[in-house]
């Protein structure tokens, strides 16, 4: 989608920055056009990506698209007018900003209309061949499955001792031994093959894979796969050795200094812009229920250390020892604790945290310092998130959100490991637009804020 995405906001820009130049839409002596053509241009690209129209995946015909233009252009509306009353009088007033979205939506609807039906007459994906059965095959045949317009189209494994589902029908069928490939390559003509031997000494088809190479068949590790089409890390096939080799992992100080200026920066002012919003919400606290309206916990931040984290409060206190699932709190959420969650807005006091060194806007999500020993024991390379500074936001969390269980703990912490291997400050950046996205849209944070309450079950307490 990033093709389409860079298409559209050319068409865009031309159009808004042609009629601007021809009409004199943007009035005044000596105002940069082009740069105002472009600020406008962005606006409606950031309004565009914040509500998932730029993902072919989430908006899969151009029906689904129409429904959600609405609030698409509400927002760029409303960051146009903003960008408007912050430039100086004269330079930009509101009609143009309304000329500007015409114009921008009388280009875009026939380009997506056409996307829309170039997409669909498109082949079903590259012809893709496992060689190797497993855990690891399974995981990336599952998440092919799993998209919904998938880049890969599988057709069967290679592999000399797999028992697999006999149905024709099925992606996992076994197509033959791995003595058989060149033959198989032959035959089924395969535009990729993704390695997935579980043990690759001399079980490898050295010759049949560089033949396929020279033919011009890629050929890949599928580790690479798994991490390019789903963002996190399979853990079960990472050892300590690749980790420790692993070029991607080590940060220079540099890169660590820029995180901490944009976190910094960004927080100061986000408490000053969330100023007003901070003073509505803790009055909507006060007014709601009986209680304070802030929440502290222990969580435990870089190299172990501990830190009070700080939340504004969402729950009624405890009366009883209970576990901190959401099954199990639902009932104590207030009323305008479910709209703080939903929007993430308990989230905000924590700008305060990142400016006292605590925390970074990005980061994996601090842990209760009950769960450390438990997830230290049972998750493999845990330990691993404590080089970093966590977050009040992070890959996991806009990727997967709240977990419930170990099993879905293990889950992010895949995501957090893909996090710190490919952690940049464009990076950062990527993820505090695609959390903006997730607060605009109200998605994925019906969790219960652990901890939050007089007592903690260390078994089972839940992780923000």
């Amino acid at each position: 989608m990033t093709k389409w995405a860079a298409l559209e906001l050319g068409a865009v820009f031309a159009t808004v920055d042609a009629t601007a130049t021809h009409e004199r839409v943007f009035p005044g002596f000596g105002v940069p056009v082009h740069l105002l053509a472009l600020a406008l241009s962005l606006c409606w690209g950031l309004a565009f990506y914040s509500t998932d129209l730029y993902d072919v995946r989430a908006i899969g015909n151009f029906r689904r698209f129409a429904s959600r233009l609405p609030l698409s252009l509400s927002l760029a509306a409303v960051m146009a007018l903003a960008v408007a009353a912050l430039l100086p009088s004269g330079w930009l007033s509101e009609g143009p900003v309304w000329v500007s979205l015409v114009l921008a939506l009388a280009v875009v609807l026939p380009m997506r209309a056409a996307g829309y039906l170039f997409v669909r007459r498109q082949p079903l994906g590259e012809r893709v061949l496992i060689l190797g059965a497993g855990p690891l095959a399974d995981r990336l045949m599952e998440e092919i499955a799993r998209q919904r317009a998938p880049a890969y189209r599988v057709l069967g494994v290679v592999d000399d001792t797999a028992i697999l589902d006999a149905d024709p029908a099925s992606p996992a069928r076994r197509l033959g031994a791995t003595d058989d490939l060149s033959a198989l390559l032959r035959y089924w003509r395969p535009d990729r093959i993704v390695v997935t031997l579980t043990s690759r000494r001399g079980r490898l088809p050295l010759l049949p894979l560089l033949e396929a190479c020279v033919r011009g068949i890629a050929v890949e590790d599928g580790v690479d796969v798994y991490e390019r089409l789903t963002g996190k890390l399979a853990i079960e096939t990472l050892t300590p050795s690749s980790l420790i080799f692993c070029k991607d992992f080590r940060k220079s100080r540099g890169q660590v200094a820029a995180a901490r200026i944009v976190s910094v920066l960004g927080s100061a002012l986000g408490l000053v812009l969330s100023a007003p919003l901070l003073a509505l919400v803790s009055l909507a606290i006060v007014l709601d229920s009986p209680g304070p309206v802030f929440f502290f916990h222990e969580r435990v931040g870089a190299f172990g250390t501990r830190f009070r984290l700080i939340k504004f409060r969402t729950m009624h206190a405890a009366t009883r020892r209970r576990s901190e699932w959401v099954r199990d709190n639902g009932d104590r959420i207030t009323r305008v604790g479910k709209w703080l969650r939903k929007f993430r807005l308990d989230e905000l006091p924590q700008f305060l945290n990142v400016l006292r060194g605590d925390m970074n806007l990005v980061g994996p999500r601090p842990h209760p310092l009950t769960n450390f020993e438990l997830f230290s024991r049972k998750i493999p390379y845990y330990s691993l998130r404590s080089a970093v500074r966590p977050g009040i936001t992070g890959w996991a969390q806009v990727r997967y959100g709240y977990a419930n269980d170990l099993t879905e703990e293990t889950e992010k912490m895949r995501y957090d490991l893909y996090y710190i291997k490919h952690t940049s400050v464009w990076f950062d950046i990527r993820i505090l637009f695609e959390t903006v996205r997730t607060v605009v849209l109200g998605r994925g944070a019906s969790g219960v804020s652990r901890g939050e309450g007089p007592t903690t079950m260390r078994a089972r307490s839940k992780v923000a």
